[in-house]
């Protein structure tokens, strides 16, 4: 059985950037237990870089280091430790809160709020407890129960749903975060009605992929805010009935009116704010971002009553990951959730200290590793 993975590891938070330059990110060759009960070791297919690795690379979102980044990803199965439902060969997309199936949320029918899995990804821990992952000895933690980044891994079979071998591994990868969230956000979050207004701010890739699912659902008008214009472009390419800059917010609303449904896709308490001032009254305000935990999220408290405004936190979509992302590749084979359009480029693991870069610079939407 494999022994070693050669994986992406965080040793401190807070580099400087260019991150081409203080490659904050050292690919490593880590010793790899076996799987335990219920767990897997999988061959990694492909990886998608998400802001939510970069939050942990530039320090927004605190973590244990050292840390094997990595969380939206395709896999193949290798290999099955006891007790485990799947075995060798099967293809799988990667959720990044494994649901333990027996705490009070998971009993509600709520997997996303999971404690337990919760707990284990705060401490960088599998769901069945401690490391799988050791650099000379040294225990190594593991980034939301998976860390993709790497050539294999060991995962909890919990995070796991099976996929069809003919998805593309840089479009099935695309699943397992970006569109798992941002679809999720307007499907389960919202519930975005046909013929309601939606305005969404940040077109990153969970921005976007709000936006698809978004267009999916009949938002109409369907307003897209951000601040870099080959972004803005493609969402009216997408289906946006506008997308302007978020100077000129305020303008698109009052031709278009105040939306129904904001979502904030950005990650900063004043765009939240902003989101929330827009919202028609009655209005829903989904956010999806994951603000620096310092960052403040402030609003009038008699807006609440007094305008009857819902403000919904959204963690992987409210998903269920088994139900949705099923549904979710049924709608990209039927043409209506065309998420390869979410794709900036393909490039070795080798590189991703340079796509980094392209990430926080607002190049790019999403970037697909390859081990």
């Amino acid at each position: 059985m494999i022994s070693t993975t050669t994986a992406a590891v965080l040793s401190a938070m807070g580099a400087a950037q260019p991150y081409a330059g203080s490659r904050p990110l050292a690919l490593k060759i880590l010793d790899l237990a076996p799987p335990g009960p219920g767990e897997l070791l999988v061959a990694i297919e492909a990886a998608g870089l998400c802001h939510s690795d970069l939050s942990v690379v530039n320090a927004d979102r605190p973590r244990p280091m050292p840390m094997a980044l990595g969380h939206e990803a395709v896999a193949r199965v290798i290999a099955a430790g006891p007790g485990a439902r799947l075995q060798p060969g099967a293809r799988v997309v990667m959720a990044f809160l494994p649901a333990c199936g027996h705490c009070g949320a998971c009993h509600a029918g709520e997997p996303w709020l999971c404690s337990n899995g919760a707990a284990a990804n705060g401490k960088g821990e599998l769901l069945g407890g401690g490391f799988r992952l050791s650099d000379c000895g040294h225990p190594v933690h593991h980034h939301l129960g998976l860390s993709a980044f790497a050539s294999h891994a060991v995962i909890d079979e919990r995070s796991c749903v099976v996929i069809d071998d003919d998805i593309p591994a840089e479009i099935a990868a695309l699943f397992g975060c970006a569109v798992l969230t941002g679809v999720g956000a307007v499907f389960n979050s919202a519930v975005v009605r046909p013929g309601e207004s939606v305005a969404i701010w940040g077109l990153g890739g969970v921005g976007l992929a709000a936006l698809l699912g978004a267009v999916a659902a009949g938002a109409e008008p369907l307003i897209a805010i951000d601040p870099v214009a080959e972004k803005r472009a493609l969402a009216l390419e997408l289906g946006a009935r506008a997308a302007v800059a978020p100077e000129d917010a305020a303008a698109a609303f009052a031709q278009y009116g105040s939306p129904r449904v904001a979502i904030e896709s950005v990650g900063r308490g004043s765009v939240l704010a902003q989101a929330y001032r827009t919202a028609a009254r009655g209005g829903r305000i989904v956010t999806v971002g994951l603000p620096n935990p310092a960052d403040p999220f402030t609003i009038p408290a008699v807006s609440l009553v007094a305008e009857a405004k819902t403000v919904i936190g959204s963690y992987m979509g409210s998903a269920v990951p088994a139900r949705d992302i099923p549904r979710y590749i049924a709608l990209w084979r039927a043409g209506r959730l065309p998420v390869e359009r979410l794709l900036t480029g393909v490039m070795p693991l080798a590189e991703i200290n340079s796509a980094l870069d392209a990430l926080a610079g607002g190049q790019a939407v999403r970037q697909i590793l390859i081990p």
